[in-house]
């Protein structure tokens, strides 16, 4: 196996968790604020349309787009559909309630008269009203909080119940900050997007139960040192196994988030930032998360907790 290190580390993360806490809980705070005051839905959350249209000559995205917004469609989004040679877009617009039996036959009378009669085929057209937009949304939420919610049950049913919250804070510390960085970038907030959160909750709880894992081993066979002691030897243990894993999907998901084009842009650009912050909150989260829960409920003292852990086997 590659080994990152020669020689084994001794790192004392658990000396940072203090400081990495208090940082946490400020983007966590900040995120959802903007979660709640900037997110930019798209279409498939707030209702409107997508028009896929081919053009027989060559056109550019911005003139699509201003051809769009003359009609009087708010919300309008264009992006290539295929080599730049194919000349298909995708038009995203929203559209208030009294106005989606009209939106096809609109777009096609503005890209018409810009770009003239016979140039343009409408190859598809899909429709969301605003109340199945708004339901849509609903259930991209809830089913990231059943994720949460199984995986809690997993965690507390493979480990300890002091282990399973330290999990679900840190997947919601990810999912957050990632939803908060799409509010500040603007990116839009779509179903890929939410595919996206529920790979990265499956990416980061993996990462999360190696180290677990690795910890209750370490509570077995240092029964005398501490929960905080057995936490660095695990993170150490595992280091050069996070670091390749992590890197190697990091460098495949970069490279689609830059290569991939528009169409797959929001999906792996939520990819990466879950591996980059899903990594680090194994480490900082879910750990320090699951010292405070051992400290108020585990009978007093870490020695206790310990022998708890291995009575369980």
């Amino acid at each position: 196996m590659i080994q990152i290190f020669k020689n084994k580390t001794d790192f004392k993360f658990t000396n940072y968790f203090g400081i990495t806490s208090v940082a946490s809980t400020a983007l966590v705070a900040g995120s959802l604020y903007l979660l709640f005051t900037m997110m930019n839905y798209g279409v498939d959350f707030r209702g409107g349309a997508e028009v896929q249209a081919k053009f027989k000559n060559s056109v550019t995205v911005s003139d699509v787009r201003g051809s769009i917004e003359k009609i009087g469609f708010e919300g309008t989004t264009v992006q290539r559909i295929g080599e730049e040679s194919e000349n298909e877009v995708l038009v995203k617009v929203l559209a208030n309630k009294g106005d989606l039996n009209k939106v096809e036959s609109e777009i096609e009378k503005g890209l018409t008269t810009r770009f003239g009669a016979g140039n343009v085929d409408i190859r598809k057209v899909d429709i969301v009203g605003p109340k199945a937009g708004a339901e849509l949304r609903l259930s991209g939420f809830q089913a990231m909080a059943y994720a949460l919610l199984a995986i809690m049950i997993y965690i507390g049913l493979r480990f300890d119940f002091k282990y399973a919250p330290g999990a679900i804070f840190a997947l919601f510390h990810d999912v957050s900050i990632i939803l908060g960085i799409f509010a500040l970038t603007g990116t839009e907030f779509t179903l890929q997007t939410v595919a996206a959160l529920l790979a990265v909750i499956g990416y980061s709880v993996n990462d999360t139960v190696i180290v677990y894992d690795r910890v209750r081993e370490n509570e077995e066979k240092f029964s005398g040192s501490t929960l905080s002691d057995n936490i660095d030897r695990a993170v150490n243990d595992t280091l050069s196994r996070t670091i390749l894993t992590s890197g190697t999907t990091l460098f495949v998901s970069g490279a689609m988030f830059i290569y991939g084009g528009e169409a797959i842009h929001s999906f792996f650009f939520a990819i990466t930032l879950g591996v980059l912050i899903g990594t680090y909150s194994s480490i900082f989260v879910a750990a320090p998360v699951t010292l405070l829960f051992d400290k108020f409920f585990g009978e007093g003292n870490e020695d206790s907790s310990n022998q708890r852990a291995m009575s369980s086997h």
